[in-house]
């Protein structure tokens, strides 16, 4: 007999080989009947996987993330199915279930096009209408080695030999079988007709290795109700308009170019009045948080980065060595190690301690081309990086505080609405210092985030070797999330760097270290605003925040005044000298995202005073030039997301 564990606390005793369903089963048929998955062991388990040992159990039905997860999964499976049934010669990658959809890989004779995820999600229905039963079978390496090899998928007989152990499992539904660990529904039926769709094709180097084959990838999404398929899809839809990389060329904000460097960005005059203003903001920010700002160099010499350990645990995302003086140098990957060096040119007494370092510091690392989006995934960015050097009684408040910081900085702009991450300590042997330090140092995260009172999951397990940490993502307009903060212990670089301050008794003694970005990289913060707003920034961020338009050549001489007034109160505006029409200018002046359109003509420069629009096609009429100015400043200066 074997004893589950249940979440209530009670304890059930079954034969060794019952497996999830059966228990299901003992606990009611209704439950049993909308079962879809489970976690044993704190892993998602197939429902008809069977119990060898004890262990707890948790059981998922419909409306659960797990169950959707499930759901996902197994339309992969539908998907391959139909693939093969189209293509017959198609060979099988892999096929998981993603955050908010699913993918397959595979290997086909022929690239695919529109027409063909038409085809296939016909088929896909065939497959789904017929409710083929989906079974669970576990065999040998040896009898799945000789099907697979029967088959002629090859790529699946090369993750059989990464398995551990003797023995896999294949999932059969009809005439199509797949090497996978699951979970699944329990027939095909279980996918809704109405629910699920195709969406993209990609190219997908095999295990990510581009020196292995390219696999055409499939990506779709499917969910339980159509309703909320439909719901997804206008998200796509709403996502495909506020793309950054085709609004940073429509607001002309920035560019990449081939001839440059991939994942390498050029700012543009507007993009770069975007950053500057963020940059200002946050060292205005940081100067007012007790932070010192610094500067340090671009490369370093070999033996920083061995120190450090970026030559050992990092090589492959650094970039090949410069010879200088026969000496070699890389570009830095970090900005860590040199705000140690700064930290280490003299000795710190305990009364010193905290020191705040921050840097708006450009690091350099190599990300595969395949991989590279626009902002969001570059190979040269700028991080707000912050290291803050203390003692170990003030790890709690200096912690409060800088969560505190980090979610009032985000709060400006605009963002109300987060997912809050507690990442602990990895398993033995994956984690460098003591115990009771992570103990501490995690104790010290979770009082910060339980004072403030939002909620936050933990991620067992999943802080860095160095160190817990806390992980905050924005939720934007269209409720997707971007990774921003990282509050991150380190219980590496102290050590490694032998860094040290004189205690309150004499003694030297090992300083806490906390590394700390709020806003993460500028490069994706900045995109991540540019789809958040749709390239409509509030006011205070635009990078032109009033177009001053004469209706006629007569009155471009007053537009200039106009517009030397708005500048002198610190508004960003130009003139449209164009000889397009009175209509145009507004329409291109909205199709720039402008807040503010001043229309002049002889009323308005006889009164002093011009006709006021906004972006958002509201005529707030004739107004005198110093209320606009008033008003224009107000929302500046309050970070107003409205613009009256």
């Amino acid at each position: 007999m074997i004893r589950i564990t249940l979440p209530d606390g009670s304890v059930r005793e079954v034969q060794e080989g019952t497996t999830i369903l059966e228990v299901a089963e003992g606990l009611g048929p209704r439950l049993a009947r909308s079962t879809a998955c489970a976690r044993f062991d704190g892993e998602l388990r197939d429902v008809r996987e069977r119990l060898a040992k004890d262990g707890a159990l948790v059981l998922f039905t419909a409306g659960s993330p797990e169950a959707l997860e499930t759901l996902r999964h197994t339309a992969t499976h539908v998907m391959a199915q139909a693939v093969k049934r189209l293509l017959p010669d198609a060979k099988l990658g892999i096929g998981p279930a993603i955050e908010d959809g699913f993918y397959y890989d595979f290997d086909l004779p022929r690239s695919l096009t529109e027409d063909d995820l038409a085809k296939i999600s016909d088929e896909m229905k065939a497959i789904i209408a017929t409710d083929l039963p989906i079974t669970r079978r576990e065999v040998s390496k040896k009898e799945a080695r000789a099907l697979l090899e029967k088959r002629g998928e090859t790529y699946k007989l090369e993750l059989v030999e990464d398995l551990e152990g003797d023995l896999v499992t294949l999932f059969e539904q009809g005439d199509f079988v797949d090497l996978c660990r699951g979970p699944h529904l329990r027939s095909t039926g279980g996918v809704k007709a109405d629910a699920f769709k195709l969406l993209s094709v990609a190219g997908a180097y095999w295990r990510g290795d581009e020196k292995r084959p390219m696999l055409q990838r499939i990506y779709g999404t499917a969910f339980e109700k159509a309703k909320d398929l439909a719901d997804r899809l206008w998200q796509l839809e709403e996502a495909a308009k506020r793309d950054h990389r085709k609004l940073g060329k429509d607001l002309d904000l920035f560019s990449i170019h081939e001839e440059g460097g991939a994942g390498l960005v050029c700012w543009h005059p507007k993009g770069a009045r975007l950053r500057r203003t963020i940059e200002e903001f946050w060292y205005a920010e940081h100067d007012r948080a007790g932070y010192e700002t610094v500067t340090t160099p671009h490369i370093g010499k070999a033996d920083l980065w061995s120190i450090s350990g970026h030559l050992g645990f990092y090589r492959e995302n650094m970039y090949s060595p410069m010879d200088i003086d026969g000496v070699d140098y890389y570009i830095k990957p970090m900005n860590c190690p040199y705000q140690i060096l700064i930290y280490k040119t003299r000795m710190h007494s305990y009364r010193e301690l905290p020191i705040r370092m921050a840097e708006l510091g450009t690091v350099y690392r190599y990300e595969r081309s395949g991989v590279l989006h626009g902002l969001l995934r570059v190979r040269g960015f700028t991080i707000d990086d912050a290291h803050i050097i203390c003692r170990a009684d003030q790890i709690d408040g200096e912690i409060r505080r800088v969560y505190e910081f980090s979610m009032n900085m985000l709060s400006a702009f605009g963002f109300d609405t987060f997912d809050i991450y507690l990442a602990t300590r990895p398993r033995e042997g994956k984690a460098v210092g003591e115990p009771e330090r992570w103990e501490q140092a995690t104790a010290a995260l979770r009082s910060a985030l339980d004072a403030r009172g939002l909620p936050y999951a933990v991620d067992e397990g999943g802080g860095a070797f160095y160190g817990p940490k806390i992980d905050i993502k924005v939720r934007d307009s269209l409720g997707r999330p971007w990774q921003c903060s990282t509050i991150q212990f380190d219980f590496n670089l102290p050590d490694r760097f032998d860094m040290t301050y004189i205690a309150e008794d004499g003694r030297q003694a090992r300083p806490y270290m906390v590394h700390r970005a709020l806003l993460g990289s500028l490069e994706r913060f900045i995109g991540c605003l540019i789809e958040t707003y749709g390239g409509a920034f509030p006011v205070w961020l635009a990078p032109v925040q009033a177009a001053v338009i004469p209706i006629a050549d007569r009155h471009v001489a007053y537009a200039h005044d106009v517009a030397a007034k708005m500048k002198a109160a610190g508004i960003r505006a130009i003139v449209d000298e164009t000889s397009e029409r009175m209509n145009a200018k507004i329409r291109n002046a909205q199709l720039q995202k402008i807040p503010y359109m001043l229309v002049l003509g002889d009323r308005e420069q006889e009164a002093g005073a011009a006709s006021l629009r906004l972006r958002t096609e509201e005529d707030l009429g004739a107004k005198p030039i110093g209320e606009i100015i008033d008003l224009v400043r107000r929302t500046i200066d309050t970070k107003s997301l409205g613009l009256t």
